[in-house]
């Protein structure tokens, strides 16, 4: 099982691994970058866009490259160290994405690229609607493995086995309040087994089960793989589910208490 660690010590485990999480997990395809687009009404060239939990840049770095405005958000310090070293034109604050450090009505886009299941929507929600603009837009999104692939299902057998009950997969719902849109894609990369072994060792249960117990795991899933995959690389199957509501023109970002 892995060590019942509270969620804020489960994020924060990133930091120990920062530049293998850069090396190692994959970029998001296109398609994401498309539906965030039509479903918050607004082209992400020229947007204003906070990426919270950003970690090493991964989302920010794409979106950029569509054109938007990146400020990074990103509570750990070992993750902000290798955000500025893979993103060093990219401001960068450090922050919680339960509480925000920006300016009221300061962003057109608030994006959560594989963060979402790390904080607490009862107060993330209200801070990012805060710092969105009239008609701004928040977006949610998580990848997880395939699981209608039969190799991932079974190794995702072998890693409950091993870790507990839902210890890798998102576990994200999307908060009520708002109306949001959401799509599912599907998606896969080409990578060798190595590749795959050292990206699931990036996922934070493996970080904090920590050394000889994750050794002893990949030890035994590379002779697992190696029965599926014997010239060495797989193709990695993911499903991303994208959701994006837009702020309320009304909003009282300071309700009454």
């Amino acid at each position: 099982m892995t060590p019942d660690l509270p969620v804020h010590e489960r994020a924060r485990a990133f930091d120990r691994a920062a530049r293998a999480y850069a090396a190692h997990r994959p970029r998001y395809p296109s398609a994401v970058f498309d539906t965030v687009e039509e479903f918050s009404g607004q082209p992400l060239a020229g947007a204003r866009v906070a990426d919270v939990g950003t970690g090493t840049g991964i989302a920010a770095r794409e979106l950029q490259e569509r054109g938007a405005r990146v400020v990074g958000v990103e509570p750990g310090a070992g993750m902000a160290a290798q955000f500025r070293r893979e993103l060093p034109g990219v401001p960068l604050v450090r922050g919680d994405g339960n509480r925000l450090p920006l300016a009221d009505g300061s962003l057109d886009l608030v994006t959560y690229a594989q963060s979402w299941h790390w904080t607490d929507p009862a107060h993330a929600v209200p801070s990012a609607l805060r710092a969105l603009r009239p008609g701004g837009a928040l977006a949610l999104w998580w990848t997880d493995p395939d699981p209608s692939v039969p190799w991932v299902a079974e190794q995702h057998a072998r890693i409950e086995e091993r870790l507990g009950p839902g210890c890798y997969i998102s576990n994200v719902d999307t908060p009520a309040g708002l109306a949001w849109k959401t799509r599912t894609l599907r998606w896969s990369r080409r990578v060798t087994i190595d590749v795959h072994l050292a990206k699931l060792a990036t996922h934070s249960a493996f970080i904090v089960l920590g050394e000889p117990g994750t050794s002893t795991f990949f030890e035994a899933e590379r002779k697992h793989l190696d029965r599926h995959f014997p010239d060495g690389e797989l193709d990695e199957p993911y499903v991303i589910t994208v959701a994006v509501a837009v702020r309320p023109t009304r909003y009282d970002s300071h309700p009454a208490r």
